[in-house]
């Protein structure tokens, strides 16, 4: 009768067993999910931040004939050429105010990607700790089978389900 007891427990340990391992290769599929769309939304932040970069010194250039036309007019007295360098100081300040317009837009779209990163690594943190317990709580129950004590097992129970909560807040990041 004792061994009929002692085999029934041993059948749980490898029943929760199996179930936190198929736990533990969820969460890491998930979290390795998470950390690749991390890595792809970390390219494209530094790609917009490099194309708000070329766009500020394309503005820097163009400010810096806006200088060069401003001295041309000042040193000028002839109509002719005042006009035309009017003309020419009219676009380049249209070009700097646009400029300054793409550089804003370039800026919201690089931070809005930020923000999801954010996201994205609260998500793949809380799978990678949840297969982190869940490790652990394969390896209390291994123990516990070996070494028929009951109390390693359910120490990996508790630990199980710490991993637990952390896989489901994985999904919903519900704290």
């Amino acid at each position: 009768m004792a061994a009929e007891a002692q085999e029934k427990w041993l059948k749980w340990v490898a029943l929760t067993t199996t179930i936190l391992a198929v736990c533990a290769a969820i969460g890491s599929l998930k979290g390795g999910g998470y950390s690749t769309q991390t890595q792809l939304m970390t390219t494209k932040e530094n790609n917009k931040w490099s194309y708000f970069q070329s766009k500020s010194i394309k503005q820097h250039v163009t400010e810096m004939e806006r200088d060069m036309l401003k001295l041309e007019l000042a040193k000028s007295d002839a109509p002719a050429v005042q006009a035309t360098v009017q003309q020419q100081l009219k676009v380049v300040e249209e070009n700097i105010a646009r400029y300054d317009q793409e550089k804003a837009g370039i800026k919201a779209e690089a931070e809005a990607i930020s923000g999801k990163q954010d996201e994205l690594k609260r998500h793949g943190g809380n799978f990678g700790l949840a297969v982190m317990f869940f490790q652990i709580a394969i390896m209390l129950s291994a123990i516990g089978s070996l070494l028929k004590q009951r109390a390693s097992w359910l120490v990996g129970l508790a630990m199980g389900t710490a991993g637990l909560v952390y896989f489901v807040n994985g999904f919903f990041l519900l704290f």
